[in-house]
């Protein structure tokens, strides 16, 4: 390489894993905890590479060289991706990196739910909402483990008419509904009072979204039962609704090794068209396959709590939620098996 061509500079979130040592021969590196990337520390910076925890916006980019932003995450909320289409500056995002991990996320609660309230798939009806990369294989499985399955998506209802149920009809008939929409003007506090009215006694709200997806006061004051991922005002979470949840995790729904994998590898190579590196089918060589296959409900029954155990991971939090940042930045990544 010609060391006389400037490398080019790139600010990291320091929590992405699997980054260290990939861009070093084209790039100089900084890698900052994602509350600590100011704008004092990309004025010079080419690329940011970002988690949910960096507003990128005017405040942080004006008068910055940065040409593009990745976001090593499905949701992109906490970009202006106007203000930076109007600037040239590029956004990428990991649309469906983790699915399979939410999935599997979802797969553990289910599991933990039939046995602690004695129900079988067959009884229940699941509400889905959001029909996108995690909601279509929710769909997929659940169907297959038994339930009676409804669907959701206003947006792809209105766009291809493919006979997707209103909301309300969804909220009506679910025991459980299970919300997988991305954050914007639509969504913000789509379960809120009136959502939360028209559900039937004793179902179960699920959240591994976007937590501001569900009103946390109308939720408190409906008495609705929860189980959540995702919650208003992270890492600053509502101690009440904590205890009154049925399961409470720390964001880390989509945290499988596999879709930590994805989201880095196309961080990286959004960095590699957009200046040009021989990155662009990289893959972090340690990280194992995602292996998907179907899964029978008594196979995720005997299985599932080896994988994950939900139910240690809600009393970690319920037991600590000042330590919520701190326990999700240092997760184990657990593995997809299905």
């Amino acid at each position: 390489m010609n060391n006389s061509v400037r490398k080019i500079a790139i600010v990291a979130d320091s929590a992405i894993p699997f980054l260290r040592g990939v861009l070093e021969p084209w790039a100089e590196v900084r890698r900052l905890p994602g509350s600590a990337i100011t704008p004092e520390e990309v004025r010079h910076a080419d690329a940011l590479i970002v988690r949910t925890r960096t507003r990128c916006d005017e405040r942080l980019l004006a008068g910055s060289a940065v040409r593009l932003v990745a976001t090593a995450t499905i949701g992109f909320d906490h970009i202006d991706t106007a203000w930076c289409a109007a600037r040239g500056i590029r956004v990428a995002t990991a649309a469906g990196c983790n699915a399979r991990g939410v999935l599997q996320w979802i797969a553990a609660l289910l599991v933990h739910l039939s046995r602690t309230q004695g129900w079988n798939p067959g009884d229940k009806t699941l509400g889905i909402v959001g029909v996108g990369h995690v909601g279509s294989l929710v769909q997929q499985y659940a169907e297959a483990w038994g339930f009676r399955v409804l669907c959701c998506d206003p947006p792809r209802e209105a766009r291809k008419h493919l006979g997707f149920l209103p909301l309300e009809t969804v909220a009506r008939e679910a025991d459980l509904l299970t919300f997988h929409v991305p954050l914007d003007a639509s969504t913000r506090h789509m379960a809120g009072t009136a959502l939360l009215r028209t559900l039937k006694p004793g179902a179960t709200l699920i959240n591994s979204s976007r937590g501001e997806v569900v009103d946390t006061q109308a939720l408190l004051a409906s008495g609705t039962e929860c189980a959540l991922d995702v919650w208003e005002h992270e890492p600053h979470i509502d101690s009440t609704l904590l205890r009154r949840a049925l399961v409470a995790t720390p964001h880390i729904a989509g945290y499988s090794e596999q879709g930590k994998a994805n989201a880095t590898a196309l961080a990286v190579r959004a960095v590699a068209e957009t200046f040009g590196l021989p990155l662009g089918t990289w893959y972090p060589p340690e990280a194992a396959p995602s292996a998907p296959r179907p899964i029978a409900w008594s196979e995720l029954c005997a299985t599932i709590g080896g994988a994950f155990d939900i139910e240690a991971e809600s009393r970690r939090l319920k037991r600590s939620p000042a330590d919520f940042e701190r326990i999700r930045d240092g997760y184990a990544f657990r593995r997809e098996y299905f």
